[in-house]
Order: C-alpha cells, then sequence, then structure tokens
C-alpha cells in the first residue's frame, strides 16, 4: 500500500482550515471543509485513497458519522463497493447493533444496522474517517464490526492527531492508516 511524499502530505495539509477554541476553548478544530471544496485537493486525496486500497480486494466501505460519510462514500464510489454507515443512536430506520464506549464524563454509543454484510459471508472491510483523535468512536466501530464478524482490513483517517494517542490505541483492534499526522 503506497504513501504519500512529505511534499504531498504538506499540500492536503494545507487545504485543511484550523479553527481556534471551537467546539470549545482550548481546541484547534481541523475543519476539512476547505480540502472537500478544493476539487484539485480532494481529488487528489481520493486518487492516492483510491490507489492504497484498489488491490486489497475491499467487500464494504464504512464511514463513522459524520464525515466519514463523506470520504467514505466517495472512495466507495471509486472502488465500486458498496457503503456502509455507522452512525449515532437512533439514526438508522431498521433493527441496529450497537457499541457503547467510554468518554471523560459518561458514555457515548456507536450502530449500525444488523444486516449491513449479510450479502457476503466474511466480507473484507475499510473503516474510514476524517480524524482520528483520543480513538473511542473509531475503536467502538471497529469493535461493532467486529461483533458482525467482518474482516476489518484497516482503519484509515484523514488526520490523526497524534498526542492523543487515538491511533495507538486502536491499533490493538486492527491496522491504522493516517494520510496525514499532526
Amino acid at each position: 500500500m503506497k504513501e504519500l511524499s512529505k511534499f504531498d502530505k504538506e499540500y492536503l495539509l494545507g487545504t485543511i482550515r484550523d479553527i481556534k477554541n471551537f467546539p470549545k476553548p482550548g481546541i484547534i478544530f481541523k475543519d476539512i471543509t476547505t480540502l472537500l471544496g478544493n476539487a484539485k485537493a480532494f481529488k487528489f486525496l481520493l486518487d492516492h485513497l483510491e490507489d492504497r486500497y484498489k488491490d486489497e480486494n475491499l467487500d464494504f466501505i464504512v464511514g463513522i458519522e459524520s464525515r466519514g460519510f463523506i470520504l467514505g462514500a466517495a472512495l466507495s464510489a471509486r472502488l465500486n463497493l458498496g457503503f456502509v454507515p455507522v452512525r449515532k443512536p437512533n439514526k438508522l430506520p431498521y433493527i441496529t447493533i450497537s457499541q457503547k464506549y467510554s468518554l471523560e464524563y459518561g458514555f457515548d454509543e456507536v450502530e449500525m444496522h444488523i444486516d449491513a454484510f449479510d450479502s457476503i459471508k466474511n466480507p473484507k472491510v475499510l473503516l474510514v474517517d476524517d480524524l482520528i483523535a483520543t480513538g473511542g468512536t473509531a475503536k467502538a466501530s471497529s469493535q461493532l464490526l467486529k461483533k458482525l464478524g467482518v474482516n476489518l482490513v484497516e482503519a484509515c483517517f484523514l488526520v490523526d492527531l497524534v498526542e492523543l494517542g487515538g491511533s495507538k490505541e486502536l491499533k490493538s483492534e486492527c491496522p491504522v492508516y493516517s494520510v496525514l499526522e499532526v
């Protein structure tokens, strides 16, 4: 699987806007809408991801709500694969399976349709999201996928906030690839 050059990574990172003190004081939010709005950069990113995963014989792309939907659906179309969403509770209309995970003060949960992968036995899946920070949502999503009996090939993120340790934590569940590490 291919990696980007330092120059290419700097190019993509330069298309992502930092928003200080959002969503709360002290946080620097990585706003990927500027990358998405830059047709050249978005195409470059998708070309890279398509090239990285085209020979993996994947069956599905799974995207984590909500920006993972954008990247995951675009990549699934490029690779001619089905797309499956991981959603917050009570957002899916059919029977779901869920996985709870801990937050600093409490719990949250992710859900998927229970029959999301019924069309293929032991499907090969790529998990996609825009960013990994502490890794709670991604880890819960990977555990949810395991409950459904899939072969999780890799978790892929556009941005890894390395100092928060999420990708390191997630590596106990599956291989992890981040396009950009900041």
